[in-house]
């Protein structure tokens, strides 16, 4: 009963084009547009959720706190047909793209669907590029996120208190990409809008290669911790090498606003088990701010103890 209801709290991952073995890379071409591909369309819906909450989804019907997991690959462009099945005024802003004002999603520029309403907003991407000048600029590659910027507020206050929100993934061509994709969203004192023993509870099967995604929102400082697995404190959290210096880490600063994601292969140097996620400033954590990572046997079947601590879990925060 408990590893059931474990399941049923996963973030869905997202529908997108990216999926199979990554291409290689195309060359670079001026300014990080490798040719400008047809862009790539897809239609989100916002609306009323129980509990005072609103979420995005795929579907009318499907919307979610966090909402789906939007993904694109460097040099692509996305256009987001945003229906608002909300009596409110509401919108969709990015972070970590590129966009035009008519795109922007905030009431200061005019961008945002009223009560409704549907709208179109446009997100591009680009490679590293060279500039005129010889240095090398960034790409878009990058764990980021989308929020509203429009309801209650012109900075979109309510609906990001509400669960306006989700995570938003740049690939860089050559990215190994994961089995299990998780978002987990900080907002205020909560975790997706929720706390212990409600709190997600993510699963994995040892030795598969799970991706989590970090996100904050509200008005208050975090720290991420995850038990058990560290990860390379850079862009994919992976070493490029036996050589590469970055700092390897297992709890990093997470604020309002902010976001980073790394991939780790569930249990591996540990083992199976339950193993929690949290925030680190202590009286969040007693607060409620405090999720599980399960990891099962290779077979799906729970490892001993595990059942043991998810029934402490739910014993302690309720």
């Amino acid at each position: 009963m408990l590893a059931g209801a474990a399941a049923g709290m996963a973030t869905p991952v997202i529908t997108s084009a990216i999926g199979g073995t990554p291409a290689l890379a195309a060359p670079l071409e001026a300014n990080g547009f490798r040719g400008r591909p047809r862009p790539r369309r897809i239609t989100l819906f916002a609306e009323e959720l129980p509990g005072d909450m609103v979420g995005y989804g795929l579907a009318p019907g499907e919307a979610t706190v966090p909402g789906p997991v939007l993904e694109m690959w460097e040099g692509e462009t996305l256009e987001i047909q945003l229906v608002n099945n909300t009596d409110h005024r509401l919108s969709i802003h990015p972070h970590g793209v590129e966009y035009d004002t008519e795109s922007d999603g905030s009431p200061l520029n005019d961008s945002f669907n009223a009560p409704g309403e549907c709208r179109t907003y446009v997100w591009r991407s680009r490679t590293p590029y060279r500039a005129e000048d010889g240095a090398w600029m960034p790409g878009s590659a990058g764990y980021w996120h989308y929020h509203d910027h429009a309801m209650g507020t012109d900075h979109g206050t309510e609906g990001l208190t509400r669960g306006l929100y989700g995570a938003l993934v740049v690939r860089r061509r050559g990215d190994i990409l994961p089995d299990r994709q998780y978002t987990i969203v900080f907002n205020g004192t909560t975790i997706n809008n929720r706390v212990a023993p409600e709190a997600p509870i993510f699963e994995a099967r040892l030795g598969e290669r799970v991706e989590f995604i970090a996100i904050s929102h509200g008005n208050s400082p975090h720290t991420f911790h995850l038990h058990g697995h560290r990860w390379a404190d850079n862009r994919t959290g992976m070493l490029a090498g036996p050589d590469d210096p970055t700092p390897t880490i297992d709890n990093k600063d997470l604020n309002p606003g902010s976001s980073f994601g790394f991939q780790v292969i569930a249990g591996k140097g540990v083992g199976p088990g339950a193993w929690m996620y949290h925030c680190h400033m202590q009286v969040h954590s007693d607060d409620g701010m405090t999720g599980l990572f399960l990891v099962r046997n290779e077979d799906g079947s729970l490892p001993p103890g595990a059942e043991e601590a998810l029934r402490r879990y739910h014993a302690h925060f309720s």
